[in-house]
């Protein structure tokens, strides 16, 4: 699966996020991690506003998956997804 399929933006402090990162490596997904704390202030603002239209409260991980947006670290929905997703 491309990784520009698969969309993570993370805190690199947070638990959950981690354990977000942890699951998409066991399951040998290919994706893009943007860690938000890590950015610039600039590219940072810019980075929440495009979370915002997708997550309105802006909580992390916010995992897109194509079309489809997973907030918060639900494994058995982030394996249901990425099961259907590769069947696509």
């Amino acid at each position: 699966m491309p990784s520009d399929d698969i969309k993570l933006y993370a805190l690199s402090t947070c638990g959950h996020c981690r354990d977000c990162k942890a699951l998409l490596a066991e399951l040998g997904c290919n994706y893009t991690c943007i860690d938000v704390d890590q950015l610039e202030p600039a590219a940072r603002k810019a980075m929440l506003a495009e979370i915002q239209k997708v997550n309105p409260r802006i909580s992390f991980p916010t995992l897109i998956v194509g079309d489809k947006v997973i907030v918060g670290f639900k494994k058995e929905e982030i394996q249901e997804i990425l099961g259907a997703h590769d069947r696509s």
